[in-house]
């Protein structure tokens, strides 16, 4: 019903009611827009940099939980962290 045919989540439609990644990237896009267009009354200008930092907190806070997860995900049989420094990655 609210996922996608891939499993996925359609953004907005979260459990937790909280925004996707996603939106909250485009959020912080549209903010930094405002602000960095210069035509914006100083307490407006404040109020959208809040904005902007209450969703760069969100932002880092949902990058952190991932991130957790996949540690998680990377730890062998020995429950043993295997990380690679991502030198030998290519595209």
């Amino acid at each position: 019903m609210s996922d996608q045919a891939d499993g996925a989540p359609r953004d907005g439609d979260r459990a937790n009611g909280k925004p996707s990644f996603e939106e909250g990237m485009r959020s912080l896009e549209a903010i930094v827009s405002r602000l960095e267009g210069g035509n914006l009354p100083l307490e407006e200008s404040l109020a959208a940099f809040e904005a902007g930092v209450a969703v760069l907190r969100a932002l880092h806070e949902q990058l952190g939980e991932v991130e957790r997860r996949v540690e998680i995900l990377l730890r062998d049989a020995d429950g043993v962290l295997r990380t690679r420094d991502g030198s030998d990655l290519t595209r």
